[in-house]
């Protein structure tokens, strides 16, 4: 449809074209393997967790049902973008719908963030385990997932809807082509003809707020544990205390520091390549989803024992 303004005339698009390694054609054959490999591996690790953590009564505990949480946004999140992907590198079906476009966008806002908050959340449950252990049993109950999972939920889901709001009110026209995989905030608002300050503005603030008032809160757990191991005397007190929390741990380490290195690109973005932020975008979705329920797996006890007695129920 065509619209005229001031005497110019344009052009009112009603889909998105992702623009998806056209710069490195090669990249696109070299990295279809390797991300469709962790795709699957993401679906089938997280599938077979969260299917031993409900099938397994030593699991129905409050730390294995927020790491099924966490499982469940992993999977949502791949198959949001990551099979749109796949679409791209080998059937060029680089063609997206606006209702697409901007669902696509909601979702990873407001899943992302909620991993953020999970981990936070999980990051207390060690806390508590650690400095009040004779206090865990009542502290972390059954209502207080669910009172958690609320929190996760409705903050989330509140602070995160306006961005593709935002995104969808914006007035486009003539270009249609994103420099992306997907449709994040920035690369589909700056096609708009209108101005995006405020769009800008708030994906930033939310940003910031989410993610870093999650990050504060991890960080004051993990001192106040340290500090608590640090005291304990009895031997091996505190290799036992550190290891309840590691796997914990190496989740952050795994979540984080993707998305610093992404961060850190945006920053850099006139010294790299404009596919290297997209392509970290990419693996910032999938590398996690795919080795969070791996580092589980290996390293608790009671997860590997559940998983290998639901395998030899299946053979």
């Amino acid at each position: 449809m065509t619209t005229q303004q001031n005497g110019t005339v344009f052009i009112e698009i009603s889909d998105f074209l992702l623009n998806c390694f056209v710069r490195s054609p090669s990249w696109q054959i070299w990295l279809s393997l390797p991300i469709s490999l962790l795709f699957l591996l993401a679906m089938g690790a997280n599938a077979i967790l969260l299917m031993t953590i409900r099938l397994e009564a030593s699991l129905h505990e409050p730390m294995y049902y927020l790491l099924s949480f966490l499982s469940l946004l992993d999977i949502i999140v791949c198959l949001t973008v990551i099979p749109k992907v796949l679409a791209i590198f080998w059937f060029d079906l680089r063609y997206i719908s606006f209702s697409a476009c901007f669902l696509q966008m909601f979702i990873m806002n407001c899943f992302l963030s909620m991993e953020s908050c999970i981990f936070m959340i999980m990051a207390y449950d060690r806390y508590v385990a650690i400095c009040h252990p004779l206090r865990y049993p009542s502290i972390i109950t059954d209502q207080f997932v669910i009172k958690a999972a609320s929190f996760v939920l409705s903050r989330n889901f509140l602070m995160t809807l306006p961005i593709p709001v935002l995104s969808a009110r914006l007035y486009y026209c003539g270009e249609n082509i994103i420099e992306n995989c997907m449709c994040t905030n920035m690369s589909v608002s700056r096609l708009s003809c209108d101005d995006v300050t405020i769009n800008q503005l708030y994906q930033f603030v939310v940003g910031w707020t989410l993610l870093g008032s999650d990050l504060i809160l991890i960080f004051l757990s993990y001192t106040l544990i340290l500090r608590a191991v640090l005291r304990l005397k009895a031997e091996g007190a505190m290799t036992k205390a550190l290891s309840t929390c590691g796997s914990h741990f190496i989740l952050i380490l795994f979540f984080s520091t993707t998305l610093l290195v992404f961060i850190l690109t945006l920053v850099a973005k006139k010294k790299v390549s404009p596919d290297v932020p997209v392509l970290l975008n990419v693996l910032h979705l999938v590398i996690p989803a795919a080795l969070n329920p791996i580092v589980y797996g290996v390293r608790t006890q009671e997860i590997k024992q559940g998983i290998q007695r639901l395998l030899k129920k299946g053979w």
